[in-house]
């Protein structure tokens, strides 16, 4: 069925870039304007929301919200429990490939989190995105008052120190549709990572600070640096340095360290810490120089069959233009930062009219852009992270693991759980459940997550042990490690407790490193140790290989803590 186009669709002003009131193209595709803004509004809810929140928040009929939901959960990018939908960590793959396009997290993400420990104090990296900015790394220190901007969020340029930098090289075009923003959102209101101004029934024009952030651009274009004397809300304070491209001056990124009044000033900032920023900045200018260039890899493929299968699969259940404009963005990546309309299609399998159209689309929602070298070509933007990415890029093991967990629990009706594997230095290993979901029967386990358990005596920490050489393992145990690294599960039967049998496997991170253990615990009586090998072994393999995908898509850009 061909897409449609949107001569009329009211509903698409909700996925356009804060303050557009731009009308989409003839030719722009309107199952994937409102498939954004579906995104859009999961995003800024953190992630989950009512299907009829969904309904009264993008304006859309239900059967339009149900049918979106459905195909983005065919996708993998939310979940669907009961009446709500939940991003799921495959979202970010759409984000992933902007990072992986742009390159900088890949090549200065070390060099941030280098500073932030020699300093004490947080370090980011900011994009420019129109008239604000987005953050592409965030290196935090954890303290009970911390930054809670997340990689992805979008903030007001005039509200930040990147923010003045990034101005300071604006066109007069770009003041005035910055100006034009600010008349038509005093509050902040479509910013809703920052807290919003306070309010102003008349306020004057021009808007109040605006005058004030010309003067701090101007100071930002000469000086070279920029300060933010809790511009976002009292006690934050930052200061930012531009890193450049080395081969042409132009301004890629902002890096700033961030601090609270209660520790540092902004007045110590700029004579503390400044110098030190302008260093670190200066090295990753080097990284950058001497990068060598990327290496393309391998591009996706299957993704047009993929999405035919699924129409056919589904039905009408399925809107086959929203995942077909969808996959567009996963084209791009590390080498394929800028791609012509026939690489894309290419890529993607798709037909050109309908990457053209997609690339249409993106284009009117600002996702999208046409860099000026190489020619008629077209790149993805920073706007591409505001697609689910925020909420999950803090994400943990447990929480990405435990609806993997009720969904082994519920198809096997035995209960399950995840552990880490504990070494302290002058005692035994020890596991410690950090999620768990328990099994409907009367004779159950029901372990509290914190528990801690000697790692020798149970399947989740055998399955650890072996893969950690270093680990001191109980003498008894030194010939079962071998054979349980070679099978990749571990038995516990009857060792912890009576009538009690288990069975694990490891969860590894990208490097292949186990760092976390997944069981199902069994009682004797239910099921044999073959029962274990033969009905459990299968799903716990499948489960473990679902947590690992999300695990591997979560982490490449950000850092997924085990607890």
């Amino acid at each position: 069925m061909p897409a449609q186009t949107v001569p009329n669709a009211p509903e698409a002003a909700l996925a356009q870039p804060p303050g557009s009131t731009a009308v989409p193209p003839p030719e722009a595709i309107a199952p994937l304007i409102r498939g954004i803004t579906v995104l859009h509004r999961l995003t800024e809810a953190d992630g989950t929301l009512s299907l009829s929140a969904l309904e009264r928040s993008t304006g859309l009929a239900r059967s339009t919200v149900d049918r979106i939901t459905a195909t983005l959960a065919h996708m993998g990018h939310l979940r669907l429990d009961g009446r709500d939908a939940t991003l799921t960590p495959h979202v970010m793959e759409l984000g992933n490939a902007y990072l992986a396009a742009l390159r900088l997290p890949t090549l200065l993400d070390a060099r941030a989190d280098a500073l932030a420990d020699e300093l004490d104090e947080s370090v980011s990296l900011a994009v420019a995105d129109h008239d604000g900015i987005r953050f592409i790394h965030q290196a935090t220190r954890r303290r009970a008052l911390s930054l809670s901007f997340r990689i992805g969020d979008l903030l007001p340029a005039e509200r930040t120190a990147p923010g003045s930098l990034f101005a300071a090289g604006w066109t007069p075009e770009e003041w005035t549709a910055w100006r034009a923003r600010r008349a038509a959102d005093p509050e902040d209101r479509t910013f809703p990572a920052v807290p919003p101004r306070a309010p102003s029934p008349t306020p004057p024009r021009p808007l109040p600070g605006d005058e004030e952030f010309v003067r701090r651009a101007a100071r930002a274009a000469t000086g070279g640096w920029a300060l933010d004397d809790q511009l976002i809300e009292p006690g934050l304070v930052a200061v930012s340095v531009p890193v450049r491209d080395p081969r042409t001056g132009r301004v890629l990124c902002a890096a700033s360290v961030v601090s609270h009044t209660s520790r540092r000033t902004a007045a110590d900032l700029r004579a503390t810490l400044l110098p030190r920023l302008r260093t670190a900045v200066t090295e990753m200018e080097t990284v950058l120089r001497d990068a060598p260039p990327a290496d393309p890899g391998p591009s996706p493929s299957g993704l047009a069959t993929w999405t035919t299968a699924s129409k056919h699969e589904l039905g009408r259940e399925f809107i086959e233009s929203l995942a077909r404009g969808l996959t567009v963005l996963t084209a791009f990546g590390e080498g394929r930062a800028a791609l012509t309309l026939t690489e894309i299609a290419k890529a993607t399998g798709l037909a050109r009219a309908t990457v053209r159209r997609t690339l249409i689309t993106y284009a009117h929602l600002g996702l999208v852009t046409t860099p000026p070298a190489p020619p008629h070509t077209f790149a993805l933007t920073p706007r591409v992270l505001s697609l689910g990415f925020p909420p999950l890029s803090r994400t943990t093991l447990p929480r990405l693991a435990t609806p993997h967990l009720k969904a082994l629990t519920h198809r096997l009706n035995e209960p399950t759980a995840l552990a880490i594997l504990l070494t302290p230095p002058d005692a035994e290993p020890e596991i410690q459940y950090t999620a768990g979901a328990t099994a409907p029967r009367v004779l159950t386990v029901d372990i509290t997550v914190g528990t801690r358990l000697p790692a020798h005596v149970t399947a989740l920490g055998r399955v650890l042990l072996a893969d950690a050489p270093t680990a001191p393992p109980g003498p008894d145990l030194l010939p079962d490690l071998a054979e349980i690294r070679a099978q990749g599960y571990a038995l516990a039967d009857e060792e912890l407790e009576s009538g009690l049998r288990a069975i694990a496997v490891p969860i590894r991170d990208r490097t292949g490193r186990a760092v976390a253990a997944l069981n199902v615990a069994t009682h004797a009586a239910r099921r044999t140790l073959e029962d274990c090998i033969t009905q459990i072994l299968p799903e716990l393999t499948h489960t473990a290989t679902r947590i690992q995908s999300d695990l591997h898509t979560a982490s490449r850009f950000t850092r997924v803590p085990l607890t």
